[in-house]
């Protein structure tokens, strides 16, 4: 007789119970976060209505931090540091004007390491606000929102240069418009600037990790070099996606070179036959991004004006540039070839 543990209808059992202890430490955590939470936002009330109106001086925060740790001592977060980012995060929120019963809502739904993180990093409430909407609705981890926030993710969502609102409906194009940003950047590639198309294209298959976390929430990577075979004739996709919540395909084209009027042509000959070939019912309308080296802003918008398909362009980044402040201090062109031609005009010499 076969044991009751070997069976699959226990095992099946043993998986729906390990399912049910997760789905409990889960609710357990957020509770946990809740009161952790609600609990730094009374202090900090607390804290700062002492040093504002009651004029006690920052000082008094060492003297508070030193009895709670005395009095809980296996308790952590009571840091002289930690009373101080209490402070901070309360202010940040009460002085913005916002319903203060909805802020604590919001900000309750990530952990204190995130909040604190956004407040130090964020310039205004609507950039606060964006990152806690994005890290809840993306689950990001703090080192993926400290690498967003650094590479200023706020100030590039929504930037690319689209025709959305004229080839989709309403909310799927600001949705669609939403998800797409300019410039993109590509600091992960070990690439330089003057890399050709196919290189590129490589890379970013290679750090497909890196390269979706660029792209944001949503994205499943299909394929590279994707073919549609029109008319007798193979054309190939560089780069092919799928975005869960847009319900959409998304044809992607490098262009290692300025964007051109034409290239909105060959990608609307894309998007016509993913549609016709690959786009099942029920799907919307495949949607097209042109990556290029570079853009005008006004060739880009003539020339996605004429076009039927939903196309977004954008650049892209592969290194960052130099900080302008560091300018001053490299030499120029003519200082290098100077002092190459003295290196030369010495060892000539000295033979």
């Amino acid at each position: 007789m076969e044991l009751i543990h070997n069976t699959n209808e226990y095992k099946k059992w043993i998986e729906e119970l390990k399912s049910e202890v997760q789905k409990s430490q889960i609710k357990a955590a957020i509770s946990v976060n809740h009161a952790l939470l609600d609990l730094y936002w009374r202090i900090g009330k607390s804290i700062s209505e002492k040093i504002n109106l009651g004029k006690w001086g920052t000082s008094i925060v060492e003297k508070a931090s030193k009895d709670l740790r005395n009095h809980f001592p296996n308790q952590q977060g009571f840091s002289r540091s930690n009373l101080f980012s209490m402070r901070k995060w309360y202010e940040f929120y009460v002085t913005s004007g916002l319903d203060v019963e909805k802020v604590q809502q919001l900000v309750g739904q990530i952990p204190w390491g995130h909040n604190i993180l956004i407040v130090t990093k964020a310039n205004t409430i609507e950039e606060a606000m964006f990152y806690i909407n994005k890290t809840v609705e993306n689950n990001w981890s703090r080192a993926v929102l400290a690498h967003q926030i650094d590479l200023d993710f706020y100030n590039r969502s929504g930037k690319a240069i689209t025709n959305f609102s004229d080839t989709l409906p309403a909310p799927q194009s600001e949705l669609a418009l939403e998800t797409l940003k300019d410039p993109y950047k590509f600091d992960f590639l070990t690439l330089n600037e003057k890399a050709l198309e196919k290189d590129i294209e490589e890379q970013l298959v290679k750090h497909i990790t890196s390269f979706l976390l660029e792209l944001g929430g949503g994205f499943s990577f299909v394929g590279r070099q994707v073919p549609l075979k029109i008319d007798g004739e193979e054309f190939y996709i560089d780069l092919l996606f799928y975005h869960i919540k847009l319900k959409c395909y998304v044809v992607v084209e490098l262009k290692s070179v300025k964007f051109r009027a034409e290239y909105a042509g060959k990608m609307n000959l894309y998007l016509s036959a993913v549609d016709d070939l690959m786009k099942s019912e029920g799907e919307n309308p495949t949607i097209g991004l042109l990556l290029c080296k570079s853009k005008s802003e006004v060739i880009a918008e003539y020339a996605l004006r004429g076009t039927t398909q939903p196309i977004g362009v954008a650049e892209y980044e592969i290194v960052k540039s130099i900080p302008a402040d560091l300018h001053p201090e490299l030499p120029t062109i003519e200082e290098i070839e100077k002092e190459l031609a003295g290196v030369v005009y010495n060892k000539n010499k000295q033979k």
